[in-house]
């Protein structure tokens, strides 16, 4: 499955990360009055708990350290939980707005949730308590939510494979591409790394690569739940998925 994997991870990426730089997202920022990365961090990784920052910053694994404790305890007056809860919200109502009217949403959101639940927990903490957050009825709000526990899953793997690759947070985010922010150093930069960033080698790419690899490898043991016919399905359907909300 570790084809499948590679096949799914930028749809996966795209269907689960854009709804954190959307219309909503704004709306959800103004509702609870923080600005900058605060109402992102106090969202995504409110999972986690009321935490100290250094755990969030554990956890998001491609940030530094500073950054993430700025927006994290700049975000504080507003419950971990509670955050996690109204970010859902903000997942429901883009998937809503962009796959309400898809009509694959159902089967979509039904191969994803098995891919979910079928996978190991084990060193990918935000996943596990994204999975552990309520689902909503509807289709295509349901295919977001469970688009992004999917990507948090790879998320937390891929921390874990840039790692045993041999690379730093910094040299993976300078070396590698976004499909939804800018890529390498603009991402860096806007990931609030400080200058100077590393000059990314041949030696660089490769680790960058094999970390790709390694990530694929990592995630195949989700897609174990679907036979090769479904996986292939799972594939073609996110694919849809992914061109009707972007076009």
């Amino acid at each position: 499955m570790r084809e499948i994997a590679a096949a799914a991870a930028k749809p996966i990426g795209r269907l689960g990360g854009a709804f954190m730089i959307s219309r909503e997202a704004k709306s959800f920022s103004a509702e609870v009055g923080l600005e900058g990365w605060a109402p992102y961090f106090r969202g995504r990784f409110g999972v986690l708990g009321d935490v100290h920052a250094d755990v969030v910053a554990a956890a998001a694994g491609f940030f530094p350290v500073k950054a993430v404790r700025a927006a994290w305890d700049a975000g504080a007056t507003l419950p971990a939980a509670a955050a996690a809860d109204r970010y859902a919200v903000v997942a429901h109502e883009f998937g809503r707005r962009k796959l309400g009217g898809f009509a694959e949403a159902a089967r979509l959101a039904e191969l994803l949730q098995r891919v979910s639940d079928g996978a190991d927990v084990a060193g990918a903490a935000v996943f596990a308590g994204w999975r552990a957050l309520e689902l909503p009825e509807d289709d295509g709000a349901r295919v977001v939510q469970l688009a992004h526990v999917v990507r948090e899953l790879r998320g937390g793997l891929h921390v874990a494979a840039v790692l045993a690759s041999g690379l730093t947070p910094l040299e993976a985010v300078v070396s590698g591409r976004s499909d939804l922010l800018p890529s390498g150093e603009a991402n860096a930069e806007y990931f609030g790394w400080p200058r100077p960033y590393p000059e990314v080698t041949d030696e660089i790419r490769r680790r960058r690569a094999a970390a790709e690899e390694l990530t694929d490898e990592l995630m195949a043991p989700a897609f174990a739940s679907l036979g090769e016919a479904e996986a292939g399905e799972l594939v073609a359907l996110l694919e849809k998925a992914d061109k009707a909300v972007f076009g």
